[in-house]
């Protein structure tokens, strides 16, 4: 008897893993969810670059179900007058994406909008002169339109919301 109960606890504890890889009951996002999301999602580079890794090992992440999608820049261009904004832009939609279905976009908004305003003028402190200039003045142009037209849950009742 203690045999046979002693086999079924190792078999039972070997096939518990199998259960949490595939997803099963206990596939819980882990609890530290909002602040490692809270950390992407500052305004300086370091935390830039430290989303920048994650979003380049996303399956290192999989257990906090991050919505990583994105469209980039939305209806406009992503690399405009040759300026790549496009990551910019996707670390905003991350951003976006995940405070919407954790039910904090409104509490949140204000810093993203910040933070991708940084990330462009990161991007625009690469250039000189006035080159410079007219990048840093799309970068306002892109700010000021996610800042006002930003997806807000009000404004976006009924509609897909994804930025």
């Amino acid at each position: 008897m203690r045999r046979r109960f002693v086999v079924s606890m190792i078999a039972g504890s070997l096939a518990l893993p199998a259960v949490l890889a595939a997803g099963g009951p206990a596939a819980a996002a882990p609890a530290d969810k909002p602040q490692v999301l809270s950390s992407w999602t500052q305004t300086s580079a370091t935390s830039y670059n430290a989303w920048l890794s994650a979003r380049n090992n996303q399956s290192a992440w999989s257990a906090y179900g991050f919505d990583w999608s994105t469209d980039y820049c939305s209806t406009s261009p992503d690399n405009p007058f040759g300026f790549p904004f496009q990551t910019a832009c996707a670390r905003h939609d991350f951003g976006y994406r995940n405070y919407k279905a954790m039910g904090s976009f409104a509490a949140n908004k204000a810093r993203l909008d910040d933070a991708f305003y940084a990330d462009l003028k990161r991007v625009c402190a690469r250039y000189s002169g006035a080159t410079k200039s007219s990048c840093d003045g799309t970068a306002w142009v892109y700010y000021q339109a996610v800042d006002k037209f930003g997806n807000t849950p009000a404004v976006d009742a009924g509609r897909d919301t994804r930025n």
